[in-house]
C-alpha cells in the first residue's frame, strides 16, 4: 500500500468521524441555548446531517451498486412512512 493510499484509508474516516463528533457538540451546545420556535428544527437538521455522514461514508452507499441504494432508499421510504402514521395519530388525539 503506497503511502497515497494509506492516507486516504486512514484520513478520510478519520475526517468523517471528527465531523460527527463537531455535529454532536453541535447537537449538546444548541440543548442547553433557549432556541426559541426553531429549535426542533435545527436539531432535525443536524441529525438528518449526521445521518446522511454516516450513509455516504461508513455504509458506503457512494460506492454501492444500484440495487444496495434502492435498500436504502426503500427502508428511508418506509421509515418516512412510519412516521406520518404516528404523527397523524398524535395530531388526532
Amino acid at each position: 500500500m503506497t503511502r497515497e493510499q494509506r492516507a486516504q484509508v486512514i484520513g478520510q474516516p478519520l475526517r468523517v468521524f471528527a465531523g460527527l463528533l463537531a455535529l454532536l457538540l453541535v447537537t449538546f451546545g444548541y440543548a442547553y441555548l433557549p432556541g426559541g420556535p426553531l429549535k426542533t428544527e435545527v436539531a432535525l437538521a443536524v441529525a438528518a446531517a449526521k445521518a446522511l455522514l454516516i450513509a455516504t461514508f461508513f455504509m458506503q452507499l457512494r460506492q454501492a451498486v444500484w440495487l444496495v441504494r434502492l435498500a436504502a432508499l426503500g427502508g428511508l421510504v418506509w421509515a418516512c412512512f412510519l412516521y406520518i402514521i404516528t404523527f397523524s395519530d398524535y395530531l388526532t388525539r
